[in-house]
């Protein structure tokens, strides 16, 4: 089952399920950075998230996956490719590519977690159709997260494990590369979450006493990406049913403006 055909429904995933599927996901990528080879996902993103009837979270299609550096190299250049509203921008921009592309990547997934709402959405205002751009200004301050939480979760989530995954997310979709945190490092601080109860169900956050005591948001509006492709359909949670066969529903796409590339 796809991870993003849960987002959105009448019956979402609940917290704890949530932060599982981050942290499988995590794990995966930390298992390929960490490789003596490594691999560079490359194309990381929801809806390459697969789940069993248990909600373990699998990495899938890994066509655009990449052998990193070796040596004391940082990166290794290519064409760029991957999905709109995922990739890292300095490998826009640049075409060198390294691990911490990945990172950024699931700084993303984390956000749409944190949200319910896809990395790219053209159905939201102007500036509120670029994920990272929207939610950005609220990972900082605990008075204005609730701002940006999934309202189908109806609050019930732990304040400080969401204020710890938005902080997360923050260093992970970082400008600056260097100072992103590796996947081993985001798996353990995630895990971590996960053992000091973070996951567990919470009373409801009381939202207006919340909005009562934040200030507003000085909402701007940014410029529109130049990234036009809009990632799958968010995810819902289903009754438990016999497992079903794992698939994916689409490859990757070049990012507009460059042309495909074969993989080697």
């Amino acid at each position: 089952m796809q991870y993003f055909s849960y987002l959105g429904g009448a019956d979402p995933l609940s917290w704890a399920i949530r932060l599982k599927v981050a942290i499988g996901a995590a794990r995966g990528l930390s298992f390929l950075h960490d490789a003596e080879n490594q691999v560079i996902y490359r194309d990381f993103k929801a809806s390459n998230i697969l789940l069993d009837s248990e909600f373990n979270a699998k990495l899938s299609d890994f066509g655009l996956a990449k052998a990193g550096p070796t040596g004391d190299k940082t990166h290794v250049s290519t064409q760029v490719m991957g999905t709109h509203g995922y990739a890292a921008p300095e490998y826009i921009a640049t075409g060198r590519l390294s691990a911490k592309a990945d990172v950024y990547s699931f700084g993303v997934v984390l956000l749409e977690l944190l949200t319910g709402r896809r990395a790219l959405d053209k159905s939201k205002p102007g500036f509120e159709q670029n994920l990272v751009d929207w939610a950005r200004p609220h990972l900082g301050d605990k008075r204005r997260l609730y701002r940006i939480m999934d309202t189908k979760l109806g609050g019930q989530y732990p304040k400080k494990g969401a204020n710890a995954i938005a902080s997360i997310a923050s260093q992970c979709i970082c400008g600056d590369a260097k100072l992103r945190p590796p996947m081993s490092q985001v798996l353990e601080e995630l895990e971590q979450l996960q053992d000091a109860k973070y996951g567990a169900p919470s009373p409801l956050v009381d939202i207006r006493k919340a909005s009562h005591a934040a200030p507003k948001s000085p909402m701007t509006s940014t410029p529109k990406s130049p990234l036009s492709s809009t990632p799958k359909s968010p995810m819902r949670a289903q009754p438990a049913a016999r497992p079903s066969p794992r698939r994916s529903l689409g490859a990757a796409a070049p990012l507009a403006g460059y042309r495909t590339a074969q993989v080697h």
